[in-house]
This record gives structure tokens, sequence and C-alpha cells, in this order.
């Protein structure tokens, strides 16, 4: 039978970095496919595999329409976060040529539902300006067992929020054009992985943030796990406290540095959030209380609390 006809203009462009994903790559790519009421396009690029990843994706390629399946043209290995925003500029880049208005992150070992990039497309259809979804997941093991929900998210996406805590897990984001431009034009800091600076980039345009109750990946734990999630709320400051303060201070200043350094990506109010934490950083107690008043939040009480004393402190 031959493959069905590639649609003209894709509702979503798919963005998928592989290193050494051959085991888990088939399970994804046939979530893919399933995918229900979207057309995509998938852009994928291998970040210096040595297994099987880049065979996997052109045989996949090769079962698809014509220019479904496209290889990018950033070669080499460049890490996780360069990796995605590599596939990011080039998808804005080729926008012309596709005729997609919204772009989603993909990790090679999970398993997407059905309705997954549906929701997404619904959540971001009205939106005028930059705005990116994002999802809670279900965690399994590498058999796909269940284990728990992702933690909620009570707390509403804002840059506050955004500067102390990422919600926005690579493996279910989505951005509309505009975010996914200035996101492409943007310089994230070493320290910080694409998909939380991309959720720091839409929050200080001001722009709108959707983060869904629903779940709509399987998100697999496993020990070759960039990131993992924590299973609960209690665990997440379990690991937060092991982390300790120095790398989260490190990571926020990094973030409020390269934010302020690109001062065409802010709003008036983010441009007053971001001046006043970057004084409280550089000042004493007075100056950092007053960062505090500002919206400084995680998701829970007491992620709040160690936050606050790691940032007096440091």
């Amino acid at each position: 039978m031959p493959p069905p006809a590639l649609p003209s203009a894709p509702a979503v462009v798919v963005l998928l970095s592989t290193y050494n994903g051959a085991a888990w790559l088939p399970e994804q790519l046939e979530s893919l496919v399933a995918q229900e009421d979207v057309a995509w396009r998938l852009l994928w690029r291998d970040d210096g595999s040595s297994d099987g990843s880049v065979a996997v994706m052109e045989a996949f390629a090769a079962t698809r329409p014509p220019g479904q399946c496209t290889r990018a043209a950033a070669a080499g290995a460049l890490g996780v976060s360069d990796s995605y925003m590599a596939l990011l500029r080039e998808a804005v880049g080729q926008r012309a040529e596709t005729g997609a208005e919204r772009v989603a992150f993909a990790d090679q070992d999970d398993v997407w539902l059905p309705q997954k990039l549906h929701r997404a497309v619904e959540a971001l259809h009205d939106a005028a300006g930059p705005a990116l979804y994002c999802s809670r997941q279900v965690l399994v093991d590498d058999d796909l067992r269940h284990i728990a929900l992702s933690a909620p998210i009570p707390v509403p996406p804002g840059l506050g929020p955004a500067l102390t805590q990422n919600i926005a897990t690579g493996c279910t984001v989505m951005l509309n054009r505009p975010a996914a431009a200035l996101v492409a034009g943007s310089t994230a800091p070493e320290t910080t992985l694409h998909d939380w600076w991309a959720y720091l980039v839409v929050a200080a345009a001001g722009g709108r943030v959707v983060a869904d109750d629903e779940p709509t990946v399987l998100y697999r734990q496993h020990s070759s796990n960039v990131v993992g999630a924590p299973r609960s709320n209690h665990r997440r400051a379990v690991a937060a406290l092991r982390r300790g303060p120095r790398l989260f201070m490190r990571v926020l200043r990094a973030n409020v540095a390269g934010l302020l350094a690109q001062p065409w990506l802010l709003s008036a109010e983010s441009r007053v959030l971001l001046e006043a934490v970057s004084r409280g950083l550089a000042g004493g107690v007075g100056p950092r209380l007053g960062a505090l008043r500002l919206g400084l939040l995680r998701q829970t009480r007491a992620e709040t609390l160690l936050f606050r004393a790691w940032f007096l402190m440091g």
C-alpha cells in the first residue's frame, strides 16, 4: 500500500533529537503516527549516536509520505539543549515552506497519548501573541508500567514562578508561531535546558502559558533520562534539598542575566521584575526581601519557603 498523502499545510512541526535511542524510538514514532485530529511533520537530527538510532529514523522516514519526516541540516554533537534549539531555528526558518503554525518538542524514549497534539493545538488556537502549552505526564518505567502521575501545578504560570522552577517538561511543550520565533531568536544560558528557557522567554514576553492538568505523555523514568520527573511534591522537595543552594542560585543568576541581556524579549512588567531580582542578587537583605514580594513562588509552600531561604542567603 502506498503511504498516505502529506497534508499541504501541517498544523504542527514535531522536533526530535536522537541520541542512542534505538531501543525506544519505534514506540515513540508509532505514537506519533497514532496522533488524532492533527496533521504533523517531523524534523529530526541525531546528536552523535553510536547505536542504530539513525537507521531507525531512516527506516521510519521511508514509510511516510515524502517530506513528512525530514532530517535537519545541522550536524555534529551539540548536546541536548543546543540540539533542540538548532531544530527550532530550522523549523522557524522553514515556516514559509511548510505552512506550520506550531512546533512541539518530542523526546526519543516516551510514548504520546493519541490526543496529545490535539489538546495542545486546541489550547493555543486563539492566542494572538506568544503562547506555550505544557502538561502533566504519566510516569512509567522502562517497560511502560505505570508509576504515578507527575506532580500537579497549583501555582499559575508566570515569570516569577518560571524563575524559580520549570513546569514545562520538554516532551509536553508546544509553541505557537510567535513564541517559536521569539525563542529561536534568543540565546539561552549554558546552564538552562531548552524547555525551561522556552518557558522563561514566553513568560518574560508577557505571553500565555497554558499548564494542562490532563496527562498527555507516558514519560519513561530510567537511568538514561537527562532530566527525570519526581513522583510527588515531597520527592521533588527532597531532590531540591539534596542538590543544595549553590547550583540553584547559579542557574537563577544565569537566567536573570540572560533575559536582561536580551531586552527585546521583555515586557515592561518583566523588566521591572528582573531588575528587582538582579538588584536583590547583587545587594543585601533589604533588596532581596523587596524582590521576594514580586511573586517568586514555587509550586508548594514548603518549596517556596526553601527557595526564599536560599535566595536570602545566596
